[in-house]
């Protein structure tokens, strides 16, 4: 629990014991986390170790079994809750391979998205002025709106445009899986800039950051920095715990 000025509130999210299992497979074997308003944790591994698979669980994929333990958001246990009603409760999932939804703006999916977080039918019009603005802070051409989700964007563009999704839906929590996939060093630097933008709007927003590698975490700097191996959490540390993960490998946790 978390103390702040003398009233007792629970963290914003915690995972309890978790198990998953895909395809009757055993992925996850017993995975505690906590992650307090305002924090960034970010989750490392080796291929192969659980990361995704903790993501997809998370927000309630149901390809993803979970057959053991519980997940609790701001103290209410969701473990049972669908995808949709994780989504409209504040739980934000920026995906390793955004899809592409050909015919679709980007505008008219950001209103129905937030139409459906906020239990109201919102017009285009009514969004336009939060859509401009937030492409303004994050450095995207007005135009961008237009295009169809996802359709011919590049590997920084589809990312940036998970961020974006995220300053408009305003989530409580984010779990952004593998966001510096494939991207080159200014795309990096784009979407991490991005991601503190939108924090430094919602600072209680708490991140858990996916990732291989620790480059974006020189850009993003995390409270606290997780090891996933065999799909157990085996250590948890400051940033320093990335740094010696880089430098080091993964062989010496496996």
């Amino acid at each position: 629990m978390v103390i702040d000025w003398g009233v007792v509130t629970p963290p914003l999210f915690e995972v309890d014991d978790l198990h998953v299992a895909v395809e009757g497979r055993e992925i996850l074997r017993g995975v505690d986390l906590t992650v307090n308003l305002g924090e960034v944790h970010a989750l490392m591994g080796p291929n192969g170790s659980g990361k995704s698979t903790l993501a997809n669980a998370l927000l309630g994929n149901p390809a993803y079994e979970i057959t053991g333990g519980r997940i609790r958001f701001k103290g209410e246990d969701i473990t049972a809750w669908s995808t949709e009603v994780r989504g409209k409760a504040g739980i934000f999932l920026a995906f390793q391979y955004p899809e592409e939804i050909p015919g679709v703006p980007v505008t008219q999916f950001l209103r129905q998205a937030l139409s459906a977080r906020r239990g109201m039918d919102l017009s285009v019009l009514e969004l336009r002025v939060s859509i401009m603005e937030w492409m303004k802070r994050l450095g995207m051409d007005p135009s961008f709106g237009d295009r169809f989700l996802n359709e011919g964007f590049s590997g920084g563009e589809k990312k940036r445009n998970e961020i974006l999704q995220m300053a408009i839906l305003e989530p409580d929590l984010a779990i952004l899986d593998e966001t510096d996939s494939g991207l080159d060093i200014d795309a990096l630097r784009v979407v991490a800039s991005g991601v503190e933008e939108v924090r430094r709007a919602r600072p209680e927003l708490g991140v858990l950051l996916v990732t291989h590698y620790q480059r974006i975490l020189e850009r993003l700097t995390p409270d606290v920095v997780h090891l996933l191996v065999g799909g157990r959490i085996v250590t948890s540390g400051g940033p320093e715990l990335a740094s010696q993960l880089e430098e080091e490998g993964y062989e010496a946790w496996q």
